[in-house]
């Protein structure tokens, strides 16, 4: 009887003492394994675009025949923009989801309310604006500078229009102080240069 009550007193600390052993051992090769520098530590990460950058043909910018459906901005209680950049009212909008061409308040790449420094005061106007051909010098500029710096936003657009409805939201270079716009009255920017703090290019 009390050999029996030994043995198994001395079972379970051999049980306990494995168990010890194992985590204790397991811990120090979590640390030791932490603590070692990878090779590419000191370099940031780089984000590689997964599918080629799609900007819209010369062919389809004069192509006036509406084979697929639009992709528009959505949101707009008034004014919606679609992928080929025209503008209309929300009224205007077709059950393919473009703008109605033959409506005579639709206008293609209107830069209505756009200053010299490519920002402008309403948010459909900045993307009609952007995705005019003559902007896409500008826009790839500021494409290669958002690689560099490892911007994912911009790394995971697709094409000019995902590109103009992204920068045309306000972002960090609309605002300063991180509480005010550096010009309330034309805070959408496609360019990459931010609307200055003096208040120069306003009109």
């Amino acid at each position: 009887m009390w050999s029996s009550a030994i043995l198994r007193f001395v079972r379970r600390r051999i049980v306990l003492a494995i168990i010890f052993t194992l985590s204790f051992t397991y811990c120090i090769v979590s640390l030791i394994s932490e603590g070692k520098p990878t090779s590419n530590s000191d370099e940031p990460e780089v984000i590689v675009r997964s599918e080629p950058f799609k900007w819209r043909t010369l062919q389809e910018h004069n192509s006036t025949v509406d084979i697929t459906p639009c992709r528009n901005s959505v949101q707009g209680r008034v004014l919606i923009v679609d992928d080929e950049g025209y503008v209309c009212h929300r009224a205007d909008i077709l059950s393919s989801g473009c703008c109605n061409t033959e409506s005579y308040t639709t206008v293609q790449y209107a830069c209505d309310t756009c200053k010299e420094n490519h920002c402008c005061a309403i948010y459909e106007y900045c993307i009609s604006c952007c995705l005019h051909p003559d902007k896409k010098i500008l826009l790839e500029k500021f494409l290669g500078k958002a690689t560099k710096q490892n911007n994912v936003l911009f790394a995971s657009v697709k094409d000019h229009f995902e590109l103009c409805l992204a920068k045309c939201r306000t972002n960090s270079q609309s605002v300063q102080h991180e509480n005010s716009y550096r010009d309330p009255r034309a805070k959408h920017c496609y360019g990459e240069v931010a609307p200055s703090d003096d208040g120069s290019d306003k009109t």
